[in-house]
C-alpha cells in the first residue's frame, strides 16, 4: 500500500467546540462519527439564531416572524438538495434516516408488496433496513432474501443478478457504504440492474453522504435516504430522495396537520410533495441546522473530504496492521471503503477495547453496531469500530494504535 501523504487534506478541528474538550488532561480523540458527528459552530450558531431571532411555526403564519421562518426552513430544502443532486419536491424530511426507510417500507411496500414478491437485503445492512422489511414482509406475505458478503466484506453482482433473474423481486434495499465493513458498494450499478429487473432500489446512504460526493440523480436509485446527524448537522431530521413518480402514487406515511389538501368528515385528499409525507410541526430548526451543515461540507468541497476519509483511512489501515492478534474486517483497500474501520484483536472482548481506549480518552464504539446478522456471518459477537470524519488526524490514529497496544499490555497478550 502506498505511503500517505504527512499533512492533513483538511484542517477543520478549531470550528469543533467539543474536540476541544479533556478528560484528565488528555484531549479528546473522537473516532465515533459513524455513530454519530460532531457539530461546528456554524451549525450551532445557525441554529442558536433562529430560536433567538426567527422562532416561529412555518407555513400557516400570514405574519413577517412566520414568513422569515418559512423561508430559512424551505430554504434549508433547497440546499439541502442540491448538496444532493436532487429535486427539492422530492426531498422529503423525516426523523432520521429510519424514519427516511420506513416511510418507503410502509408506504411503498404496503401498497406494492404481495404474496410471492420478493424484497432483497444484504447481510452487511444496518438493522433500520433490515427490521422495516421483515415487518412489511410479514403483514403482506412477501418473502426476504439476502445478497451474503464476501470473506472481503464485498457484494457479489453475479449473485445479484441470479436472484433477479428469479423474476420476483420487487425491491432491492442496500448500504451505499456499511457502518461495520466500510464496504463502498456500487450502488449505481445495483440501481441500474434492478431497474432492468424491473425493481425499485434503496439507498442506506446514512454513512455515505457525510464522507463523499453523491449526485441522486446520477446514482439512479429510485430512493436514496440519509441523516444530518452523521453530516455534522443536529439529531431529529433525516432525509429521504425519492423519484417523482414514485412518490405521486404513494399514500401518506403518517397523517395529521400540514400533510393534507382538504379534509372533509368522511375523506381527505392530500398536499403536494414534498409535504404530503411531512404531518405535524416541521423540524424547523432541525432544518436550518442541516442546511448550515451542507453549507459547511460544500464550502470545505466533497472531493476535498473524500480524499480526506481516503487518505485517513489508508493510514488507519497501515498502523492497525502494527497491533498483533489484529484482524480488520472490510476491504483493505481504501479506494472501496469508507471511513470506518472495525476490528477485533484475540483475547480480548470488544467492549475491554473501547474502555481501556477511553483511559486514553480515545472515544471508540463497541457493540454490533445494530448490525447483528452481519456480526454472525463474521463469526463474532461483537467488534471495536473507529470511524472518521474531516476534523479527524493521522495524529487521531496514532493515539488508537497506542491506546490498542496498552489494551494488549493490559491482558498481557
Amino acid at each position: 500500500m502506498a505511503a500517505v501523504a504527512t499533512q492533513p487534506l483538511v484542517d477543520v478541528r478549531a470550528d469543533f467546540p467539543v474536540l476541544q474538550r479533556t478528560f484528565d488532561g488528555k484531549p479528546v480523540v473522537f473516532l465515533d462519527s459513524a455513530a454519530t458527528a460532531q457539530k461546528p459552530v456554524q451549525v450551532i450558531d445557525a441554529m442558536s439564531a433562529y430560536y433567538r431571532t426567527s422562532n416561529s411555526n412555518v407555513h400557516r403564519g400570514v405574519y413577517a416572524l412566520a414568513r422569515e421562518a418559512t423561508d430559512l426552513f424551505e430554504g434549508a430544502r433547497k440546499r439541502v438538495a442540491a448538496f444532493a443532486g436532487a429535486d427539492p419536491a422530492t426531498t422529503i424530511f423525516t426523523g432520521n434516516a429510519s424514519g427516511a426507510i420506513n416511510l418507503v417500507a410502509y408506504s411503498w411496500g404496503r401498497t406494492n408488496l404481495g404474496p410471492g414478491d420478493v424484497v432483497v437485503v444484504t447481510h452487511m445492512e444496518h438493522h433500520s433496513n433490515i427490521v422495516p422489511w421483515q415487518l412489511v414482509c410479514a403483514e403482506r406475505g412477501a418473502r426476504l432474501r439476502y445478497l451474503s458478503t464476501s470473506e472481503t466484506g464485498e457484494l457479489s453482482l453475479d449473485e445479484l443478478d441470479e436472484v433477479l433473474d428469479g423474476g420476483s423481486v420487487k425491491l432491492v434495499a442496500v448500504a451505499h457504504v456499511s457502518n461495520v465493513l466500510g464496504t463502498l458498494n456500487p450502488v449505481e450499478e445495483i440501481a441500474a440492474r434492478a431497474r432492468t429487473a424491473g425493481a425499485v432500489t434503496l439507498v442506506d446512504g446514512a454513512q455515505a453522504m457525510p464522507q463523499m460526493p453523491v449526485d441522486i440523480d446520477r446514482l439512479g436509485a429510485d430512493f436514496y435516504a440519509w441523516t444530518a446527524h452523521k453530516a455534522l448537522g443536529p439529531t431529529g431530521i433525516g432525509v429521504l430522495h425519492g423519484r417523482r413518480e414514485l412518490l405521486e402514487t404513494m399514500p401518506p406515511f403518517i397523517a395529521g396537520g400540514h400533510m393534507i389538501s382538504r379534509v372533509d368528515l368522511e375523506s381527505s385528499s392530500w398536499n403536494e410533495l414534498p409535504w404530503k409525507f411531512e404531518a405535524g410541526t416541521s423540524p424547523i430548526a432541525e432544518a436550518v441546522g442541516l442546511g448550515a451543515a451542507v453549507d459547511y461540507l460544500r464550502a470545505v468541497g466533497m472531493d476535498r473530504v473524500r480524499a480526506h476519509e481516503r487518505e485517513l483511512t489508508a493510514y488507519a489501515l497501515e498502523r492497525l496492521a502494527e497491533v498483533d492478534d489484529i484482524r480488520i474486517f472490510g476491504p483493505l483497500d481504501a479506494e472501496r471503503r469508507g471511513g470506518v474501520v472495525s476490528f477485533a484483536i484475540d483475547g480480548i472482548h470488544a467492549h475491554d477495547i473501547a474502555e481501556i481506549c477511553d483511559r486514553e480518552a480515545v472515544c471508540i464504539r463497541a457493540g454490533h453496531h445494530c448490525a447483528q446478522p452481519l456480526m454472525r456471518t463474521l463469526g463474532v459477537a461483537a467488534t471495536a469500530r473507529a470511524s472518521f470524519h474531516v476534523y479527524n488526524s493521522r495524529d487521531d490514529v496514532d493515539a488508537l494504535v497506542s491506546a490498542l497496544q496498552a489494551a494488549r499490555k493490559v491482558f498481557e497478550l
